[in-house]
């Protein structure tokens, strides 16, 4: 059932049965709503895939033939058939438990215990809460290890934003290479046509990047004709994805934790792979901020 936020800057839909999904995020642009995220049509609602973000945990993006390396184990997780990768977690095709809702907020758990399924061999607590306050729409993460083992985790949001910007501004310095969407090695200093420090359009080239480097003071910034948008986050999402395929009306601004694949990289002693150990009982929280 989709639930939804709203002020006098941001409307907002948070589909709990998807995910915690965001369907819709739209601000207020001389009196008429504006999508600034890419809408879910009410059909694709079921769909995560499909929605205008959904969250990844408790791991980002893919892991390589689905094999989880941890202090000297390997785990077999469940694949994609198309690339036999692991990927986006698994928490966004399955139902949250709404803790509280209101007008400007939201508070929604999920427990692994609740699913004889579950794509992971740790136990797993994480909040998700949506809020708007003024022009500030605000997406905190918190993840929790409820296993008696360390656990190696990650977690990251998956905004889709409509195009075309007039200009990007992306505030980092280094970048992974990518092979088959998959991390191999450690961070490289950023290529020019993948260099946002300076604002420039997305222009036609296609993007799949993963950027790190980042200054965690300076503010990502998304300006389109009449709206401007600053996306801010806490340090620990460390990495920014940039996906822009070419023709499509969408493209996506992800922070995340971890970089693709980053658990085979942080076994190889890559620590900029972002990669977190949270020992029993350990929490780690993150928020991200759209400011309109």
């Amino acid at each position: 059932m989709l639930h939804t936020l709203q002020n006098e800057y941001w409307q907002a839909g948070i589909l709990p049965e998807t995910g915690a999904s965001v369907a819709f995020g739209r601000v207020m642009v001389k009196g008429a709503w504006r999508d600034v995220l890419r809408p879910t049509t009410e059909t694709d609602y079921g769909n995560s895939s499909k929605c205008a973000s959904f969250i990844m945990m408790p791991w980002c993006n893919r892991i390589k033939d689905g094999i989880l390396r941890a202090e000297g184990t390997e785990y077999q997780l469940h694949i994609e058939k198309d690339d036999h990768t692991a990927r986006h977690g698994d928490v966004r095709k399955r139902t949250w438990e709404v803790v509280s809702a209101e007008d400007t907020r939201i508070l929604m758990r999920f427990d692994s215990t609740h699913f004889d399924d579950i794509n992971f061999p740790f136990r797993f607590t994480g909040e998700a809460e949506y809020r708007i306050d003024g022009g500030v729409f605000t997406w905190r993460l918190s993840l929790r290890n409820d296993d008696t083992r360390s656990m190696p985790c990650g977690f990251g949001h998956h905004p889709y934003f409509v195009r075309d910007p007039l200009s990007v501004t992306i505030p980092c310095a280094t970048m992974f290479v990518l092979e088959n969407y998959l991390a191999v090695d450690a961070p490289i200093p950023i290529a020019p046509e993948v260099d946002f420090r300076i604002p420039k359009p997305l222009g036609t080239f296609e993007f799949n990047h993963v950027l790190s480097g980042r200054v965690a003071e300076q503010e990502a910034r998304i300006v389109y004709e009449d709206v401007d948008i600053k996306m801010t986050s806490d340090p620990l999402f460390s990495h920014y994805l940039i996906y822009a395929p070419a023709g499509e009306p969408f493209w996506a601004l992800e922070p995340m934790t971890q970089v693709n694949d980053g658990f085979n990289l942080y076994e190889r002693g890559i620590s900029e792979a972002g990669v977190l150990m949270l020992a029993p009982g350990e929490m780690a929280s993150a928020e991200m901020h759209l400011t309109v």
